[in-house]
């Protein structure tokens, strides 16, 4: 049986997709090295990909097992795709979920499970145990410690996602001031290294390896030798240097993919971006995102051992190009420069070996003396706008937040703010960069119709 409903995005509206089967479509991308359409495809559709096994592509996937005893799931999405993936799941089967595995605790992946408890209790099923990583309820508590601080990131994160894909509160809760939804579902069994999993004679072992956090999880089951991945592979350049969230392991990364290549996997269900099916096509993907990593890290530490500094390091270190523009390691999500930054803090601790950023001035005294040096601060807004024409973004960048800082209720400096951050949004490839930048505008145009509003009218 194979289900392949009209595509929809997490609006409802019809996308523009053209191949329903997610295995047609990766089979095609593989072959060719280029993406025609969408890897990454948020329809809350649920596909069939061989007897007894589906997907649900959402944010994240939902992927199930039937077995003799229920089903078991892979991961719940996130809280406002849960429900309609629940729905989708129901279109395929009525067995009760007997067990819910989380891959790991990013709330795109958990949030949803409360949908998933209230469907059971609507179809008079007992409630899902829940599997996951000891780590798991770790970050569950520190996301309820920090929720301010990861609600303003998720809001910042995904401020360059279009609106229709409904992204922009992406993991916060039913409510919006909590990152951690109060129906989201804690697991009820946690490991540690190994575990296997037996549900109505179906084995999912269950490993545990760092990469895009501490507390994932990739299973094999050996009886459809199949790889359940969740964030390892994500048909996008991996998630490894996120510059709002806390330590990623680029090394421990790869060396999980090396230990998945090891199994000879036919299938490969990972937690965004398609569904691989073959031996050799499996083997191709993992390969590629393992040797991306272990590169960027070898290349990062033996500049670290001759003694270079960060600055040094950023402007030297980069991924191959015949890698790089393979479809399931475009940098779309993150990117390679912010992995190097990570590479940095985890083996280099966060000082950059710049003896004025060890204890530096505060950044409005900086701004207000290069200002002063200057002559004004209209000069360096002019030549933030020259800049910023020329394409030199970077360093555009830098002097308008010089002019900015140095004076903070000016319109004029906020105006060119704005404006140079939204150019610089249309021309980054990454989401991380787009939504900060994003961001980055959004405030400076809040703060000249804050300021605007609180001048007197001085028409006469």
């Amino acid at each position: 049986m194979s289900l392949h409903p009209k595509p929809r995005d997490s609006t409802g509206l019809r996308t523009a997709l053209r191949t329903a089967d997610p295995l047609e479509l990766s089979a095609r991308v593989i072959a060719s090295g280029t993406a025609d359409e969408p890897t990454n495809r948020v329809t809350n559709a649920l596909t069939e990909l061989d007897d007894g096994i589906a997907v649900v592509e959402s944010f994240s996937h939902m992927v199930a097992f039937s077995t003799e005893a229920g089903l078991v799931c892979f991961d719940a999405s996130g809280s406002l795709s849960g429900a309609a993936v629940a729905e989708a799941l129901r279109g395929w089967s009525k067995e009760p979920v007997d067990s819910l595995i989380y891959t790991h605790g990013h709330m795109d992946h958990v949030g949803g499970s409360g949908a998933v408890a209230a469907d059971a209790e609507a179809l008079g099923h007992r409630p899902p145990r829940v599997v996951g990583h000891a780590n798991v309820p770790v970050r569950l508590q520190r996301y309820e410690d920090t929720n301010g601080y990861n609600l303003a990131i998720n809001a910042r994160q995904f401020g360059g996602v279009p609106r229709r894909l409904n992204l922009g509160n992406l993991g916060a809760g039913a409510s919006a001031d909590r990152f951690v939804g109060a129906d989201t579902l804690w697991p009820d069994i946690t490991y540690h290294d190994h575990l296997t999993v037996s549900v109505g004679g179906t084995d999912f072992v269950l490993h545990h390896d760092k990469g895009e956090t501490d507390d994932h999880t990739w299973a094999w089951v050996p009886g459809c030798r199949a790889l359940c991945v969740g964030d390892f592979v994500t048909w996008v350049f991996p998630n490894a240097g996120n510059p709002q969230k806390v330590q990623r392991y680029p090394l421990e990364w790869a060396g999980a993919l090396r230990r998945m290549q090891a199994f000879e996997a036919e299938l490969l269900l990972p937690a965004h971006g398609l569904p691989v099916r073959g031996q050799a096509e499996v083997d191709l993907i993992l390969g590629d995102l393992a040797s991306a990593l272990e590169g960027l890290v070898n290349a990062t530490l033996e500049q670290m051992n001759d003694g270079e500094s960060l600055d040094t390091i950023l402007q030297s270190v980069e991924v191959p190009e015949d890698l790089l523009s393979r479809p399931w390691l475009a940098p779309v999500y993150d990117e390679p420069e912010f992995v190097v930054r990570n590479i940095w803090r985890l083996y280099g601790g966060w000082w950059d070996l710049n003896p004025a950023k060890l204890k530096s001035a505060s950044e409005a005294a900086y701004a207000a003396e290069i200002v002063r040096l200057v002559g004004s601060t209209e000069k360096v807004i002019s030549r933030a706008q020259e800049l910023a024409e020329t394409g030199d973004f970077r360093l555009a960048c830098e002097l308008i937040e010089l002019a900015a800082t140095a004076e903070p209720e000016s319109v004029a400096a906020h105006g060119a703010r704005a404006e140079i951050y939204a150019t610089r949004r249309q021309v980054e490839r990454s989401l991380m960069a787009k939504g900060i930048y994003a961001a980055a505008s959004r405030e400076s145009t809040a703060i000249i119709e804050s300021t605007l509003a609180d001048t007197p009218d001085q028409t006469p």
